[in-house]
Formats: C-alpha cells, sequence, structure tokens
C-alpha cells in the first residue's frame, strides 16, 4: 500500500512491543504486588524515594500504552473522537495483571484503528501536547510513547528476574530468524 510502508514498520514495531508487555505481565505473581526492589540506602519508613512496587508497575503500563491513544486522538480528532473515553480510564494505580491485560488490549484495538488512519505524510504533522504545546511531530509522539513503553517493559522483565521467575530474552523480544 502506496505511503504506508513507514507506518506500518512503526506500527509493526509497537504491536510487537504491546505484546511482548503483555506476556511480561503474564507471568507476573499476583502474590506479589506490593513487592517492590530494594534500594542500597533508601528509607525504609516512607515511600518517598523508593522504587515503584510491582502493582503500580503494572497500572504505570497501562500510561504508556494509553500514551498512543492521546497522540493519535490528538493528530485525528475528527476520526477517532471516540478515543476521547479513553482518556476517563484509571491509569498508575495498583492493578492486578488481569486487570492490566484486559486494559491494554482496549488500549491496543484503539491503537490499531488510529494507525490504521495514519499515513506517511500524518507522520511529520505537528500536533499539540500538554508537554508541547506548540506542538511536535506525529512520528516524535508515537517514537516517545514507544521508548517510554519499551523502557517500563524492560523494568517489568527486570522485576520479575528479580522476583525468580524464568524469564528470558524470548520473553522480553520477539526473536527473529537468522
Amino acid at each position: 500500500m502506496a505511503g504506508r510502508e513507514v507506518v506500518e514498520a512503526v506500527r509493526e514495531k509497537v504491536r510487537e512491543t504491546i505484546e511482548r508487555t503483555e506476556h511480561l505481565i503474564g507471568m507476573t505473581p499476583s502474590g506479589q504486588l506490593d513487592w517492590r526492589p530494594r534500594i542500597a540506602g533508601e528509607k525504609q519508613t516512607d515511600s518517598e524515594g523508593q522504587a515503584i512496587d510491582l502493582g503500580h508497575l503494572l497500572g504505570h503500563l497501562l500510561t504508556c500504552v494509553a500514551g498512543f491513544c492521546a497522540g493519535f486522538q490528538a493528530a485525528f480528532p475528527e476520526k477517532l473522537g471516540e478515543m476521547e473515553r479513553l482518556r476517563g480510564l484509571s491509569v498508575d494505580h495498583s492493578c492486578t495483571p488481569e486487570e492490566a491485560k484486559k486494559r491494554i488490549a482496549i488500549y491496543a484495538a484503539a491503537i490499531e484503528k488510529a494507525f490504521a488512519c495514519c499515513r506517511e505524510e500524518d507522520l511529520g504533522r505537528r500536533v499539540k501536547t500538554v508537554f508541547v504545546p506548540e506542538g511536535e511531530t506525529l512520528m516524535t509522539l508515537l517514537l516517545g510513547n514507544l521508548e517510554h513503553l519499551m523502557n517500563h517493559k524492560y523494568q517489568l522483565f527486570f522485576y520479575l528476574k528479580m522476583l525468580g521467575v524464568k524469564a528470558g530474552t524470548e520473553d522480553l523480544y520477539r526473536l527473529r530468524g537468522s
């Protein structure tokens, strides 16, 4: 499909990252949601300066995926107006793996619809955001959200490893044939 090669490449990488994130969430032990790694020298009496607990990390992953929806909704308000309802969903709270997977599936479906609206020329279009009121390109928004999701996907992977969950490279990345 002419004019969509780059859009499709970005869509595939976003889809893959979401899928691997959902996979890692599925490996999360529900009984450990209050667990957090201990940081050398941190106070153990209050939460200030402590690492985020596992349940809140799952809730933050919702924020990461919702960021794609926010960017697309700002870029295509006339085509994706129904995405506005997603803003009302709670993020950044402690949640179970089941809740996180269910919510990410909702966001992923909306992201797929949004990518279907996107053409190559849209990637260079400036979009106003809460963080950059003068706007930045849609491509920059998508790559920034992808980076955010990848960073926290790795954080979840690292937490799982620290908890003794058998997780390997194939859980973190989609391995391609050589």
